[in-house]
């Protein structure tokens, strides 16, 4: 049978399983992404394991999130990051070198390689022909170590891009598109494949927009072809080597396919508060703006920002309008720089804010009370910003650069200028000197780890009891994202290693009194949510933090794909009832009696409820390698058993 793409790159790192729909393989890891937010727990994790080296080909610890430094937490934080590097053999991108994914892709990014993330984005690399996949970080410092990473056999869906796309319409428009048509449950278990003669007018950091958002369809993965354009932009960065071509065979079959005609799309905006609340920007224009917010690793390239600078040359942003430009690379920046468009864009009054994540995580460039922000990031969860009622619009350069001018939300269309086409640098600058590579071997194992006073061990994690008896302490709707279980921002992700401070902030947005409430309670407890429960990030805090605070089921109608692992990895059944919160409430009293047995009967788990005498039939889909994980009590425990 002819492979497609996504099939050729399972098939050639398969370790274990088939590729039977839903069944569980494990796949080999070639490389390896962990962030600030993230790799301080992925770096206390190889220590736990008592890792001597990294066993992939190239694993990066980034700083590109926590870059305020009100105190020393974050800084504190970097130093302990750059000896955790060294130690373990990783390379290790400074602060302010820029954000992880687009840095990945313009230095590491490979055809036809593997690479597991410890952030939901790391599916970005896809754009170059690989199956980049995002993960929690304990899965990412299991593949560190050298084991396979395990995830349900996805189905493959084919987008085919047909024509091309008009002026003033760009690559996030396209993924704005596929989010209007699908909303943010559409991609769940599938890994989407692109194709078609649309693709040859998408650079490869086009792509990259693409491949980013499709974290917010909730897809596994997304996979583009290695082809042309993947070869001239490795060439552009020194890396022609490197290039391989990767295409679907011939008659290739799909699972599902869609064809999307370029030349018909029109810019188009997601209203708050979720990616998938997406209408044309016609609809809405008028509405008067605050904030004009370019960047972020969903619109990271050369031309996301050129383009921008074209349209506000020798204008004026418009009056009561904060238009913030984050460059994605420190590279980047230097071309922009000499190119003479980041000059162009501070005499517009732009305010230029140093490389990295940023406003996109909440730290800083935080919007006004109900205004609204039109924002190039990735993702408009409710406060992410940083502003409680904030009112995130998720949009194209374009749009947001035509709204900064006039003050409102703008269709770029309505321009009186041509549309600018910008034109990739031949001869760019390439920024090699600004990553330190491991270090040899004995280097590393004489490395000390500096871990600064807010730096705390990981807690301990005990197996399955033997009877769960449990209260539920809260119950919440459907999509409820990871940012709402663990907000992010500034007040919140410097305590990410100390799971005892940050478990502090667990659900503090949905329900203040939660915290209190678990602390106070004698036991163990339960949450009860709706479809799409944790969806977003692959911040596993959104897991450990209310492990520490008791939880030890969650019984939802559906799981996003990272939290829902990340719930196994940290001893947390997960369980899927049928309209969950017609037959649970607050305060009731749930038991299960021999769980580990019961998991190991088959999918169905009886639930008593002890508070209104009922019984409830749930469901599970854990593998035997899953079930052995979560009856050890977490992935930790279980890997130090097999030691």
């Amino acid at each position: 049978m002819a492979s497609s793409i996504t099939h050729q790159l399972i098939e050639s790192h398969l370790v274990s399983g088939s590729l039977d729909p839903d069944s569980e393989i494990g796949l080999r890891i070639d490389q390896t992404l962990t962030q600030d937010a993230t790799g301080t727990l992925v770096m206390l994790e190889l220590e736990a394991m008592g890792l001597d080296r990294a066993k992939t080909d190239v694993s990066v610890q980034y700083v590109d999130h926590n870059l305020l430094q009100e105190d020393h937490k974050n800084p504190d934080d970097h130093l302990f990051l750059e000896s955790a590097a060294k130690r373990f053999g990783l390379w290790f991108s400074r602060p302010g070198n820029g954000v992880s994914h687009p840095l990945h892709q313009e230095r590491f990014g490979k055809p036809g390689a593997t690479l597991l993330g410890s952030d939901s984005h790391t599916c970005a690399a896809g754009a170059l022909g690989m199956l980049a996949i995002g993960a929690g970080g304990l899965e990412v410092a299991m593949a560190i170590a050298g084991e396979p990473m395990y995830v349900k056999m996805p189905r493959v869906w084919n987008v085919r891009l047909e024509g091309g796309l008009p002026d003033w319409v760009s690559a996030k428009d396209i993924i704005l598109e596929m989010l209007r048509r699908h909303d943010v449950k559409g991609g769940v278990g599938w890994v989407l494949e692109y194709s078609g003669e649309g693709l040859s007018g998408l650079s490869a950091m086009d792509r990259h927009v693409i491949a980013n958002m499709g974290a917010e369809l909730g897809a596994t993965a997304s996979v583009f072809p290695s082809d042309e354009q993947t070869r001239c932009f490795l060439k552009s960065q020194g890396r022609e080597q490197d290039w391989i071509e990767m295409r679907a065979e011939a008659g290739a079959s799909y699972d599902r396919e869609e064809v999307i005609n370029l030349s018909t799309l029109e810019p188009l905006i997601a209203l708050p508060t979720s990616p998938g609340n997406v209408v044309s920007v016609r609809e809405v224009a008028g509405k008067p703006i605050y904030q004009a917010y370019i960047g972020s690793s969903a619109n990271p390239g050369y031309r996301d920002f050129a383009v921008v600078a074209e349209m506000v040359a020798g204008r004026r942003v418009a009056d009561g309008v904060s238009l913030d430009v984050n460059p994605t690379s420190r590279q980047i920046l230097q071309n922009l720089a000499r190119d003479g468009y980041v000059l162009a864009l501070l005499q517009a009054g732009a305010r230029l804010h140093q490389a990295g994540c940023n406003g996109c995580i909440g730290m800083g460039q935080a919007p006004a009370t109900n205004r609204i922000s039109l924002r190039t990031v990735p993702r408009n969860f409710p406060g992410r910003s940083g502003t409680r009622e904030d009112a995130v619009h998720l949009c194209s350069p374009e749009t947001a650069a035509a709204s900064a001018l006039t003050g409102k939300i703008t269709d770029p269309r309505d321009s009186d200028r041509p549309y600018p086409n910008i034109n990739e640098p031949t001869s760019p600058i390439i920024n090699t000197d600004q990553f330190t590579p491991p270090p040899n071997s004995s280097a590393g194992e004489q490395t000390d780890l500096v871990k600064g006073p807010n730096i705390k061990s990981l807690p301990e994690f005990q197996p399955l009891a033997d009877s769960l008896q449990v209260k539920v302490l809260l119950s919440v709707g459907d999509d409820v994202s990871t940012d709402e279980i663990m907000p992010a921002g500034a007040r919140v992700l410097p305590f990410r290693s100390n799971i005892a401070r940050i478990a502090d902030f667990t659900y503090i947005d949905v329900d203040p009194t939660y915290v209190d409430r678990a602390k106070a309670h004698d036991g163990v407890h339960a949450i009860v949510g709706g479809v799409n429960y944790g969806q977003g990030s692959s911040r596993e805090h959104a897991a450990i933090a209310p492990h520490f605070l008791g939880l030890r089921l969650v019984i939802a109608e559906s799981f996003a794909r990272i939290h829902w692992q990340n719930l196994i990895n940290f001893g947390i059944l997960p369980l899927t009832v049928e309209s969950a919160r017609e037959h649970l409430q607050s305060d009731d009293v749930l038991s299960i009696d021999q769980p580990a047995r019961q998991l190991r009967d088959g999918i169905d788990v009886t639930i008593v409820n002890q508070t209104r005498s009922t019984r409830l039939t749930a469901h599970h889909a854990l593998s035997q390698r899953q079930q052995d994980v979560l009856i050890a009590g977490g992935l930790i425990p279980w890997m130090r058993s097999r030691i």
